[in-house]
C-alpha cells in the first residue's frame, strides 16, 4: 500500500531506514421525532429545482449500477434483517445527513456500510423507534468499530436527539491530520480535508468516481433542505450510498500509513541483529535499556521532514502549513538526489 524512499541517515547496522514518502497533502423525544418531517415543507418550485439538479449531477455517472444499497424507511420487513446483518460485523462505515444550524440540527439520514451492502436509514420516517429497536445497540457497541469522516456532527445529533452515545470510532479526518503532522515533521495543516480529498489522496480514486462526494457536499451547502424531501430522489440515494463506500478500505490504508514508521523501525531492529555477527553484538557491554541508535535517528528524520515541509508549503501567521500552497517543484532532497513530491490533496479540480 505504501511505497518507500530513503530519508534519514544510514543505520549503524549497515542498513538504511526507509520511511514513507511525504504526502500533502439524551433526552428521548420519540413522539416529536416521529412527526418532525411535517415541520418542513418543500414548495413545488424548490422541489422541481432540486430534482432537476439531481438529474444533472448523476445522469453521467457510470458506476451507479454497481452500488448495492437498501433503503430502510419502516420497521417491518427490511429493518430487522438489516440490523441483524450489521450486528454481525466487526467494522462498519457510518455517514449522516443533517439539516439545520449547529444548535438546531436534525438527523435526516443515517448510512451504514458493511463489506458488501450499504443501508440507508430514513431517520425522519423511522424516528426514535429505530434506535430503540437496534440502532442504539450498534452505535453504542464498544466492540464494533465505526469508521466515520468527521464524527463531530453525527455524534452531536445522535446524543441530542436520541441520547445515543457513539463509541469506538475511527475518524478518517483525524487520521489524515495525524498523518500530515507526522510526515511534515510536526506541522499542522491550515484546514481539515474533505472526504473526497482524503479518498483521492490515500486511495488514488479517479476524480469521476468522486463526483457523488462532491455533489453531496455542494447539496449540503447550497440546498440543505434536500435531505428533508420525501420521497427522496433516487439520485440522492445513490449519492448517500457512495459517500460511505470508501470508508472501510480508507481506514486500512490510513492505519498502514500511520503505523509505517513503527513497522520500519521494528524491521531495522531485526536487520541490525541479523547482519551482525555474535562477536560484534558486544554482549555484556549493554544494559539492554540503552536507546538504540536506530531510534535516535528518528530525530534526524523529523528534522529532514520539517525542512521538506518548509520548502513545499507556505507557513501561515499562525504557524500552520497552507495546504493550497503545495509546491512540489521547490522540493530539495537533503541528499541532493531527485525525489518527486506527491500531489497535494487540496488542489483537486472539482466540476463547477
Amino acid at each position: 500500500m505504501c511505497s518507500f524512499h530513503f530519508i534519514g541517515k544510514k543505520s549503524t547496522g549497515g542498513n538504511y531506514l526507509y520511511y514513507p514518502p511525504l504526502r500533502s497533502g439524551y433526552d428521548r423525544r420519540p413522539e416529536t421525532e416521529d412527526l418532525c418531517i411535517n415541520r418542513f415543507i418543500v414548495d413545488d418550485e424548490n422541489k422541481s429545482n432540486i430534482q432537476s439538479g439531481n438529474r444533472i449531477m448523476l445522469d453521467d455517472y457510470e458506476h451507479e449500477d454497481c452500488i448495492n444499497y437498501i433503503v430502510i424507511d419502516e420497521l417491518h420487513e427490511k429493518f430487522g434483517p438489516a440490523v441483524m446483518h450489521i450486528q454481525e460485523q466487526d467494522v462498519i462505515g457510518i455517514g449522516a445527513d443533517v439539516f439545520g444550524q449547529t444548535e438546531q440540527e436534525r438527523l435526516c439520514w443515517l448510512q451504514v456500510a458493511t463489506k458488501n451492502t450499504v443501508y440507508l436509514f430514513d431517520v425522519l420516517l423511522l424516528g426514535g423507534r429505530a434506535f430503540k429497536n437496534g440502532l442504539s445497540m450498534i452505535l453504542e457497541n464498544p466492540h464494533m468499530l465505526k469508521v466515520i469522516h468527521d464524527c463531530r456532527c453525527v455524534a452531536r445529533c445522535l446524543k441530542a436527539q436520541f441520547g445515543v452515545n457513539l463509541t469506538n470510532v475511527f475518524d478518517t479526518q483525524v487520521a489524515d491530520i495525524m498523518l500530515f503532522y507526522n510526515e511534515t515533521g510536526g506541522f499542522l495543516p491550515d484546514r481539515v480535508s474533505t472526504l473526497q480529498e482524503v479518498v483521492r489522496l490515500h486511495l488514488k480514486v479517479p476524480i469521476i468516481d468522486l463526483f457523488p462526494l462532491w455533489t453531496k457536499e455542494q447539496q449540503t451547502k447550497e440546498k440543505p433542505e434536500v435531505w428533508y424531501m420525501r420521497p427522496c430522489p433516487p439520485a440522492l440515494l445513490k449519492v448517500m450510498a457512495v459517500s460511505v463506500l470508501h470508508l472501510l478500505p480508507l481506514r486500512l490504508v490510513l492505519l498502514d500509513a500511520l503505523m509505517s514508521d513503527y513497522t520500519i523501525l521494528v524491521d531495522s531492529y531485526m536487520d541490525t541483529c541479523h547482519n551482525k555477527s555474535v562477536s560484534t553484538l558486544h554482549i555484556g557491554k549493554q544494559t539492554g535499556i540503552d536507546l538504540p541508535k536506530e531510534v535516535q535517528e528518528l530525530n534526524a528524520v523529523r528534522k529532514e521532514r520539517l525542512e521538506w515541509a518548509t520548502h513545499c508549503y507556505s507557513v501561515t501567521n499562525d504557524g500552520f502549513l497552507e495546504r493550497s500552497s503545495f509546491r512540489p517543484s521547490l522540493h530539495s532532497d537533503p541528499h541532493n538526489t531527485k525525489s518527486a513530491c506527491p500531489e497535494p490533496s487540496s488542489d483537486t479540480a472539482w466540476p463547477e
